[in-house]
């Protein structure tokens, strides 16, 4: 009798994993897919223009962000490839579906913005070194226009959803915006004072901004890829709120991960005091994960006996002598 329970009762909340497998949870709506789509077309255009007004510019600053905007057009489009992919329903080789689709462009945009952190640190160390003349007036003309638009393709984005995908593409976007406005200062001082290495140092400014972003992005979307626990969530609060319920002796095999970035799935190995109440005491487990902590997608395996000394488990809350639970 050692095994799953996922029948759910007349009237009950739909947590089983019979449930949640019968339909396709959409990983985003239709406004993602206008969002990267006109993001992308609004990016690749003036990505062209930027570089044009850059190389007759002479400007680092220009000519950087124009590379930086080419690397948000390559992460919008593989944002968009992803959102497709991600819409795909379970199969036999993928029963999860391809929700992590999104999770992996958003790995991969990380560092696409990693590397143009490094372009433009190379680049600004070699205009230092080696100054050239700055057309100021160009490059506050583009530069501005270019301000513009960023901002329309961040609001657009910031619209369109909470997903790492989507926060991938917006954080490029962002990141470039703020190569913008570097290059606004750049063009100004340049015109105004002819000090030219103004524009290397703004463009080294902006790179490290870019690199605390994109070393984020990295690190949330690897913790994902790897199957850590989510970060709003706390192993030792769930596992502790599993214990407590009656019938529930004590938790180990305790696994929580993401199945998207945006759904999380557990499950568990409970040892329960009476078997005969083991329907009662899942639905309570189940109704506790889905109220408290929002998992939904949860397996849950009774068992009478604790596991053996020599098996690898992760425990929670070990049986004290007498069979009472000992809380950490």
């Amino acid at each position: 009798m050692d095994k799953h329970r996922h029948t759910a009762r007349p009237g009950q909340r739909k947590t089983s994993l019979e449930s949640r497998h019968s339909h396709v949870d959409p990983p985003a709506g239709e406004a993602t897919l206008r969002a990267l789509t006109l993001s992308l077309g609004a990016t690749i255009v003036f990505a062209g223009v930027e570089a044009v007004g850059g190389w007759f510019a002479g400007s680092l600053a220009l000519l950087s962000d124009a590379g930086h905007m080419l690397a948000d057009a390559a992460s919008l489009g593989l944002a968009l490839l992803a959102y497709w992919i991600a819409r795909r329903p379970p199969s036999r080789r993928a029963s999860y579906g391809y929700a992590r689709a999104e999770v992996i462009a958003a790995f991969v945009n990380a560092l696409a913005l990693l590397a143009v952190v490094v372009f433009i640190a190379i680049e600004a160390v070699r205009r230092l070194l080696v100054p050239a003349p700055v057309a100021g007036g160009v490059v506050l003309a583009v530069a501005f226009i270019g301000l513009l638009v960023n901002l329309g393709c961040a609001w657009i984005l910031s619209r369109a959803g909470t997903s790492l995908n989507v926060r991938g593409a917006l954080l490029h976007v962002l990141s470039d915006m703020l190569g913008s406005v570097a290059a606004i200062v750049a063009g100004a001082v340049i015109l105004f004072t002819g000090w030219t290495p103004i524009d290397p140092i703004l463009s080294l400014g902006v790179s490290l901004l870019i690199l605390r972003s994109g070393w984020r992005l990295l690190a949330q979307s690897t913790g994902v890829l790897m199957e850590g626990v989510p970060a709003h969530l706390d192993y030792e609060e769930i596992g502790r709120a599993l214990s407590q319920l009656p019938g529930i002796a004590a938790v180990h095999d305790l696994h929580i991960w993401h199945m998207s970035s945006q759904r999380a799935a557990l499950s568990a190995h409970l040892l329960i005091r009476e078997p005969a109440k083991w329907p009662e005491t899942l639905a309570a487990a189940q109704r506790l994960l889905a109220d408290r902590f929002h998992i939904d997608h949860v397996t849950l395996q009774p068992t009478w006996h604790q596991p053996p000394a020599d098996r690898r488990v992760i425990p929670v809350t070990p049986v004290a002598a007498g069979g009472e639970p000992r809380l950490h």
